[in-house]
């Protein structure tokens, strides 16, 4: 989806784009409701990096407190898995 912000990309839109949409759509109406952290303790930051994204959790108590994820800039692509872990 993202590359839809770039110059000369067309949008298309299809059956494949409805069925992916619907789910979508289905899956955020749907989703689990976040907890609210209690307290300062017993909190714990799960993160990850790939050479597509970041992404980490926030969970207290085995509850998802937030959550984050987003794609890697493109500078950011050329950046060891170690730097991309830190930067997570």
């Amino acid at each position: 989806m993202t590359k839809l912000t770039q110059k000369k990309v067309e949008f298309e839109w299809g059956d494949k784009q409805e069925a992916a949409f619907q789910l979508l759509k289905q899956k955020l109406c749907s989703a689990l409701i976040l907890a609210l952290p209690e307290g300062n303790e017993d909190s714990i930051v799960y993160c990850d990096a790939s050479n597509k994204g970041l992404g980490a959790v926030l969970m207290q108590r085995e509850k998802v407190i937030s959550y984050a994820s987003r794609q890697l800039k493109i500078h950011e692509k050329n950046y060891t898995t170690h730097d991309l872990e830190l930067g997570a």
